[in-house]
């Protein structure tokens, strides 16, 4: 049986063949430590770093190419955006549902002084962004949300926000993991001071890449300290925050990812993952017992919809779809139990299910069916 990949949430299958090539003629053709030497293979590998750099700039709308820090995933980028920015005294406003990644750190700054307001949003996961702004206080140094939620898939008003911090002179950072690929992602258009993101979502890089956008005037601490390839003590960004030897191949992928995205056109790709989600939503919903969490319509959602079967566990559901369907799909808590616990879906979670490009309306219907022979027995 075809196996049916429904996980793009997680980390897009299958990338592009371009990706893996490029890959591996970084290995095998150019194989040099970026930085570290005059001789040509060290300036070739240096330039495939400055390349990825300029692509992932351009594609996201930033100015300068040099304020791109690459990551190995938007994880280490959100550590890197909160850890090095707050100190003992500021107050951060956040949301109730945010990934992991976000909550955790922000815990861990909390038991160093910093403290956090939890905004809720409504039922369908949008935030309010009066409701956001009235949390600010004289302490409040940033404003820092997901940009589409991994388990609600709503798109929030980061442009609104945005403006709103800019106005108050509040540090915006923004959780990109799930929209930049997916959205058109402007920095500058939405006021992002500081943007996280993972390369092996809907960038199509491998796993082991990610990057953060550092705007100007926002200088953050390194997370690690080491060799940079200059002279250490006046070194800056981007290469002050991207302390040792990079994963050169795998941020070459990155880029080839990005390249792929420009060649098929970005508005192509957002117009057939919304409507495989559209036709997503609408079979779900003729499910009796189904519950969807989010919006029901699929322009104010990225394209990943995670639902509740009223009477199944939503582990069993999953198992049963790979094993009885080979339908691919993501259960539990998604990383994001704060989430659920909104949703009143914790601990138990949802089914998730992320269409992406390379899936067809065939293999939605597939799910579709698979889901109501699971619901009737």
């Amino acid at each position: 049986m075809k196996r049916i990949y429904l996980d793009n949430a997680a980390t897009s299958f299958p990338k592009p063949v371009a990706v893996a090539e490029r890959v591996a003629s970084v290995i095998t053709e150019i194989g040099g430590s970026p930085g570290r030497a005059t001789h040509r293979m060290s300036i070739d590998a240096a330039r495939v770093l400055f390349n990825a750099r300029e692509a992932v700039a351009s594609f996201i709308g930033a100015l300068d190419s040099s304020r791109v820090v690459f990551t190995k995933n938007a994880t280490e980028a959100i550590n890197l955006a909160l850890k090095g920015t707050l100190v003992a005294g500021d107050h951060v406003v956040t949301s109730a549902i945010e990934h992991n990644a976000m909550v955790n750190t922000l815990k861990r700054l909390e038991q160093g002084g910093v403290t956090v307001t939890r905004i809720a949003p409504d039922k369908e996961g949008l935030l309010d962004p009066a409701k956001v702004m009235e949390a600010v206080k004289k302490e409040t140094r940033m404003v820092a949300i997901t940009h589409a939620s991994n388990v609600f898939g709503t798109v929030q008003p980061v442009g609104e926000i945005g403006a709103k911090c800019r106005e108050r002179k509040i540090l915006f950072m923004v959780d990109g993991a799930q929209s930049v690929g997916v959205l058109e992602v402007d920095v500058e258009a939405i006021g992002a001071d500081l943007f996280a993101a993972t390369g092996h979502k809907a960038l199509y890089g491998p796993q082991g890449t990610g990057f953060l956008y550092v705007r100007e005037g926002v200088e953050p601490k390194a997370l690690i300290d080491g060799g940079t390839g200059g002279p250490d003590d006046t070194v800056e960004i981007p290469e002050r925050l991207e302390a040792g030897t990079m994963n050169t191949p795998a941020v070459a992928g990155l880029r080839t990812g990005i390249e792929f995205i420009l060649k098929e056109g970005p508005l192509k790709i957002r117009n057939t993952e919304r409507a495989l989600t559209a036709r997503l939503l609408t079979g779900l919903q003729e499910i009796k017992g189904l519950k969807i969490l989010g919006p029901l319509e699929a322009d104010r959602r990225v394209s990943l919809v995670a639902f509740t079967l009223e009477g199944k566990s939503p582990d069993a559901i999953g198992q049963r779809l790979d094993e009885e369907y080979s339908l691919m799909v993501r259960c539990a808590t998604h990383c994001a139990p704060d989430a659920h616990r909104h949703a009143g879906t914790f601990p138990d979670g949802a089914v998730r299910v992320s269409p992406g490009y390379f899936n067809t309306a065939e293999e939605i219907d597939l799910l579709i069916g698979a889901v109501k022979a699971i619901a009737a027995t």
